[in-house]
């Protein structure tokens, strides 16, 4: 005999799900979602979004990641495109990049809720071309604002803007190589190296390249950084539909991050 289908995930249960992983009303929250391991979800993103909402209240915050990974000459999505190709073929290659049009340029890998939640009417997305982000609720100007080249997900971003206001992370269904806040603790090792990069922009209708100097991020050793994190008492796991999720405070996790690394990663280099 046939299994019945799995019925959608509706507002309510989802909500109900948020709550029971410690989301709560007023919170600045940001989320990295696979909607795939949530599960059906009765109207697919915009189900996950009022779930939020209902949860969130007005005082609160929903802030996603609206990445264009694809928009830098250094990035994994950037070597992967180009690979096997020509100095020639990449130079033109990189001629043909548009440039980022902060209300125009869709998000670029980071899943489906993101992009919903940049198109909602009086989301605010912050102004870099590489990684910014989206938001709607009652701080999205603020954490949205003055993002600059040089602070992809440092300081100057709002994942800076959200430790110093106490906000969250939410990992539902994704692992802890998806949780943009723990580049933060990078930007504040005593020893952070630096490349170069280079992106392009929309500005009235002309494409600028911009080249700038910033940290050189690394997420490779996330997973190892999560493991230890898990036992940690304030990170709050759960389910959320099918999916594990984890419900984590930045400061916190940010500050134990700087002196995981400070043990981990820079000590194996001497």
């Amino acid at each position: 005999m046939a299994e019945s289908p799995t019925p959608p995930l509706d507002v309510g249960t989802v909500a109900a799900d948020l709550r029971a992983v410690g989301l709560a009303a007023g919170q600045d929250v940001l989320v990295h979602s696979s909607l795939r391991r949530v599960g059906p979800l009765a109207k697919g993103a915009e189900t996950l979004v009022e779930a939020l909402n209902a949860v969130l209240g007005p005082e609160g915050t929903l802030v996603v990641p609206t990445h264009n990974a694809g928009n830098s000459t250094t990035s994994r999505t950037w070597h992967e495109a180009t690979r096997g190709m020509s100095a020639d073929e990449r130079l033109r290659y990189e001629a043909a990049m548009p440039g980022w049009d902060r209300g125009r340029t869709p998000a670029q890998g980071v899943g489906a809720l993101a992009e919903y939640v940049r198109l909602l009417p009086g989301a605010v997305r912050s102004e870099h071309p590489q990684t910014s982000f989206a938001a709607v609720g009652r701080r999205a100007v603020l954490l949205t604002a003055d993002h600059v080249l040089d602070s992809h997900l440092g300081q100057r971003s709002p994942i800076g803007r959200m430790y110093d206001s106490g906000g969250f992370v939410l990992l539902l269904g994704v692992e802890y190589d998806a949780c943009s806040a723990l580049h933060l603790a990078e930007y504040r090792l005593p020893s952070v190296p630096t490349q170069a990069y280079r992106c392009y922009r929309q500005v009235d209708g002309r494409r600028l390249r911009c080249d700038f100097v910033a940290p050189e991020l690394d997420d490779s050793d996330f997973g190892a950084l999560g493991a230890r994190l898990d036992d940690e008492p304030f990170v709050h796991r759960g389910t959320v539909g099918r999916a594990v999720a984890r419900l984590l405070p930045i400061p916190p996790i940010v500050d134990f991050a700087v002196k995981w690394f400070v043990s981990n990663r820079i000590s194996s280099r001497h």
